[in-house]
């Protein structure tokens, strides 16, 4: 089965490292462009799965978007099949039809749950005590296409966005594996969704990690970790922001927003209950223990986050 793989952030990199290891013939690879980063912008930073790919001595195509001239690439391939991999585009129907196969996609949550772009935030905002992957076949809809097979696993209770998305990388490396073996014998049969049960995982915004202390302790716990490292859960301090990390609930209270306590962890009144978080990162700063921003004098007990 020759196999096109597309697929951008370090998410991927566990499922095409998969594939080699088991055997399968990936012919390409099709990744977002190198992006500039650093303060200068002048640095072009190749995407994870590209720098894998080339490891291997796999070829990479690159388009800005997957459209026009792309299709006449991809046909000229020959490919079976697309495996697509939190590739970060949107795939026309014109573009999902040209693999014989069609093309498969390793979702991060339990289909139809948490359709969407930022399933594994979503999860840990949502409280929810398990998630997933989902081996799913492609077609025009959101997520919405029938599933070939599903791996589920806890949430543990202090779980972050980053932890959470390096289990789930793992996991779906596995059942991609596992879906494509029975594919490749042609056992593989595809359950459509219960449409009626789908929920939604939007694209996350700033309003989604600003930290609202109208809230209660334990849902601004869960913000704290599910934007744990990036972007970064966040408020204002005497106007400036400020982002927090390590996110925990504190069994005490008082004015929402008020700094209760300092020393080694923080404790941040909420609406009912407290906030705990263990490391911050300043604006303009770099992310420290809150014990090294108390002893720069950083903040102090009845100071007030907005």
């Amino acid at each position: 089965m020759r196999i096109v793989f597309f697929g951008t952030p370090a998410f991927a990199v566990p499922s095409l490292r998969a594939l080699l290891e088991e055997g399968f013939d990936v012919q390409a690879v099709v990744s977002q462009p190198d992006r500039p980063q650093g303060r200068s912008r002048s640095q072009l930073v190749p995407p994870p799965v590209k720098v894998a790919a080339l490891e291997e001595g796999i070829p990479v195509l690159q388009p800005e978007r997957p459209v026009g001239d792309f299709a006449t690439d991809l046909a000229a391939l020959g490919a079976d099949l697309g495996v697509v991999v939190a590739y970060g585009h949107i795939l026309k129907p014109e573009i999902l039809a040209i693999p014989r196969l069609g093309m498969i996609n390793v979702h991060a949550s339990l289909l139809p749950a948490l359709r969407g772009a930022a399933p594994i935030q979503w999860a840990i905002l949502n409280g929810n005590e398990t998630t997933g992957v989902s081996i799913m076949q492609m077609e025009a809809g959101l997520d919405s296409g029938p599933v070939y097979h599903q791996i589920e696993t806890e949430v543990a209770a202090d779980e972050t966005g980053a932890e959470l998305t390096e289990r789930l990388a793992e996991l779906g490396a596995a059942a991609l594996v596992e879906a494509l073996t029975v594919l490749e014998a042609g056992e593989a049969r595809a359950t459509p969704q219960d449409h009626a049960r789908a929920t939604l995982a939007p694209k996350v915004h700033r309003g989604h990690t600003r930290l609202d202390w109208g809230r209660d302790g334990a849902t601004l716990a869960r913000v704290v970790r599910a934007f744990d490292p990036d972007p970064g859960a966040w408020a204002l301090l005497d106007g400036q922001e400020v982002k927090l990390f390590g996110g925990r609930v504190a069994n005490a209270g008082g004015d929402p927003g008020t700094v209760l306590t300092t020393g080694t962890t923080l404790q941040i009144a909420a609406q009912v209950g407290a906030l705990e978080v263990c490391e911050v990162q300043p604006a303009g700063k770099k992310r420290m223990p809150v014990e090294a921003w108390v002893r720069g004098r950083g903040i102090a007990a009845g100071q007030r986050f907005t």
